[in-house]
């Protein structure tokens, strides 16, 4: 077992590493073909004369666009950089590594095609306007990283005006994995959910759509707690109301005590801590988590830095702990989710994507690891478990043929052997360009 050091040297590796990697790259995306070029005479199928007759079927039945392009397969990643990670509002040509990485779990996770946009504005009129610009070329919208209260404004307005599905992965992406997570660790303490009193810390927009996930799975609104850098949500906090709705709205509903103070208050007596604040550690303290409730659960999930480092929860009582790093046992994060959340979207052509998916997907995550044998140190697959992504493609699928928002119909059968073949191909391709050297291997 690794000692404390060893561990705090091991968090800071993947940093070191980066710095290293990325100018090597020079990137992590790019486009590649994916029709056969026999000969220069196939220019003249895939581009002109011979593209102008894809050009007027489309034209003249847009649904067509779906056979002659790659918009069934096609989404973009969309970001104005002002609430990246844990690094906050650093801009939009410094969020572009962290797109291209999304772009990348897209494609090897889910082999979902995506482009990062990374926008120069703040303004969530000209992100809305952009997105609705663009939305001609992708079969779905990823938003990314754009701060509170706006992204809020930006993906209800976009939900209802864009014509393909758009998501907020920071809401509803990181609400169904965590959920996922949560209903796992709840079984390894014999805990039911909807009996559970829940603190959640932080109430920015990944913990607003948590809270709305996991209410709608049943979880009791009057046993949960949220905080914000302000205290405890309650009745009295009469200055959200005007700015901050969604919050208001929690106020209305949780906490039932109407327990005021910070985030110690909060914790007391909870059975579950679910933390998506700012990066630590130190947000959490020790003394905090010994006041809990027996076998309590603690998720720990700002990135960079946890807001209290696993090993300290545990040493304060905690009986199962999760963070949002892949280093550390039980990651809690997004990569899970959205692969194959979009890979079934796209599978069956949805116009949306429904809170009712996303809970489908996490229970069919919850019940890959549960498949495998929970532990407490394994609550929800890793990204290695491949096999997850199909199965939880294929729940997102079957909830949006179920609730009439799916294009098309296909059976569970067809859409796993869909997701599989999309999936094994774009894992494939990668390793066949390692093994030829057209991605090169990395040398120090």
């Amino acid at each position: 077992m690794l000692t404390k050091e060893q561990l705090l040297e091991k968090a800071k590796k993947p940093s070191a590493d980066a710095l290293k990697m990325h100018p090597f790259y020079k990137g992590k995306v790019a486009s590649t073909l994916k029709c056969a070029v026999r000969s220069f005479e196939d220019f003249a199928i895939w581009y002109t004369p011979g593209v102008a007759a894809a050009c007027r079927d489309i034209q003249a039945q847009p649904e067509k666009v779906f056979e002659h392009t790659n918009k069934a397969n096609m989404v973009a990643v969309v970001s104005d950089g002002t609430r990246v990670l844990g690094l906050g509002d650093i801009g939009p040509e410094a969020a572009i590594p962290v797109m291209e990485g999304k772009a990348i779990l897209f494609k090897y996770l889910g082999g979902v095609d995506a482009w990062p946009i990374c926008l120069d504005t703040k303004d969530p009129n000209d992100i809305i306007k952009t997105v609705k610009l663009i939305s001609p070329c992708f079969g779905g919208i990823n938003l990314e990283d754009i701060s509170q209260p706006k992204c809020f404004y930006v993906l209800d307005t976009l939900r209802k005006e864009a014509k393909i599905p758009v998501w907020h992965d920071d809401q509803q992406g990181t609400a169904a994995v965590t959920l996922a997570g949560v209903i796992n660790a709840l079984k390894i303490v014999g805990k039911k959910l909807d009996k559970a009193r829940l603190t959640l810390i932080g109430s920015g927009a990944a913990n607003i759509a948590t809270a709305r996930v996991i209410v709608a799975a049943g979880a009791d609104p009057g046993k949960m707690i949220m905080v914000d850098t302000k205290g405890t949500l309650h009745k009295g906090r009469g200055e959200l109301k005007k700015d901050f709705k969604e919050k208001w709205h929690f106020c209305q509903i949780t906490n039932a005590e109407q327990r005021k103070g910070g985030i110690a208050e909060a914790m007391e007596g909870a059975d579950a801590v679910i933390a998506l604040a700012k990066p630590g550690p130190d947000v959490i303290k020790k003394e905090w988590i010994n006041k809990m409730a027996k076998d309590a659960i603690v998720f720990a999930c700002a990135n960079p830095i946890p807001e209290i480092w696993p090993w300290e929860a545990k040493e304060a009582g905690a009986k199962v702990v999760a963070t949002g790093r892949s280093d550390f046992p039980n990651q809690v994060n997004n990569s899970l989710g959205f692969p194959a959340i979009f890979r079934g979207t796209l599978d069956v052509m949805a116009t949306t994507i429904t809170d009712e998916m996303c809970i489908a997907a996490a229970y069919e995550l919850a019940k890959c690891a549960e498949d495998r044998g929970l532990k407490e140190d394994y609550l929800i697959p890793t990204m290695d478990e491949w096999e997850v992504y199909p199965r939880e493609a294929v729940a997102v699928a079957l909830k949006a043929i179920e609730q009439k928002v799916a294009r098309i119909k296909l059976s569970k059968d067809q859409l796993y052997q869909k997701a599989s073949d999309i999936i094994r191909k774009a894992r494939q391709e990668t390793q066949i360009l390692m093994e030829k050297g057209l991605i090169p291997a990395y040398k120090e």
